[in-house]
């Protein structure tokens, strides 16, 4: 299989990443601080550098032109450079569309543009919005993925609605800060691994269907042949229940800004 050419619509600079704002991750291959695996099939995988995005408003009133548009190998997204008035320099997600040398601003109210960030509360309705804050002052928390974007319905008292990339409709408290537009790279989707190489240099390790596994290894283990899975449902190694099952907490606090939960999309 041929991996597939994606044109993206931003072009990256060719620069070196920002030396002082790289972190080096130590890389536990899904374990936890005992050495057991708490997430598996993963491990190994080419070494890479984490680089620190500045989802806090640590430079608020004060505008900021794209120094750099850059790759960032713990994202799907791509990530801008922004060098301030006083020369200092910090990372944001970049959304589409924007170019080197656009100004931005983080502010409670500034011009509807994209990377301008600011709050919910001076947002239009039906404008798009990512990297979104659960609580004042938090940091962003929400849509940050490639392509993302969430939509603002309506506001309402101290709430404002958002549809989120899931057609989910919640509140969120009209004091929180967002950035306007989508994030950028959305044709991330579309790439095709191709080889189980490229997989490998992820970090990604090899994963066995529970069906090929024996009976005690796996609920879908056993039979004679290739067998079907011989439930009335699928299961997980360790016998819950899986896919379609809801797996939220119904006493969760956040229940009561959900307005509308997501729609589930028939296969």
């Amino acid at each position: 299989m041929k991996k597939a050419l994606i044109k993206s619509a931003i072009v990256l600079t060719k620069k070196k990443p920002e030396k002082g704002l790289l972190l080096t991750l130590p890389n536990r291959a899904g374990r936890n601080k005992t050495g057991e695996i708490t997430v598996r099939h993963q491990g190994g995988g080419v070494k890479r550098r984490y680089r620190i995005v500045d989802f806090d408003q640590k430079k608020m009133d004060i505008p900021a032109k794209v120094f750099s548009i850059e790759y960032d190998p713990y994202r799907t997204g791509y990530i801008m450079l922004l060098e301030y008035a006083d020369k200092a320099r910090l990372y944001r997600l970049a959304p589409e569309g924007i170019k080197t040398g656009d100004e931005v601003v983080c502010k409670e109210k500034a011009e509807i543009k994209k990377g301008n960030r600011m709050k919910l509360k001076n947002i239009p309705v039906g404008a798009q919005v990512h990297d979104i804050e659960l609580n004042p002052g938090m940091g962003g928390k929400m849509v940050r993925s490639a392509g993302s974007s969430a939509r603002v319905l309506a506001h309402e008292n101290k709430y404002v609605n958002l549809e989120m990339p899931s057609k989910e409709i919640r509140k969120v408290y009209e004091d929180c800060f967002a950035t306007i537009g989508a994030v950028s790279h959305s044709e991330w989707r579309y790439v095709v691994i191709g080889k189980a190489g490229t997989s490998r240099r992820k970090g990604i390790r090899p994963a066995v269907r529970g069906s090929a596994m024996s009976p005690v290894d796996h609920p879908h283990g056993g039979g004679e042949g290739r067998a079907p899975v011989g439930l009335k449902y699928q299961k997980t190694p360790w016998g819950k229940p899986a896919r379609g099952v809801k797996t939220r907490n119904p006493r969760k606090w956040t229940k009561k800004m959900i307005i509308q939960r997501r729609i589930k999309t028939k296969k």
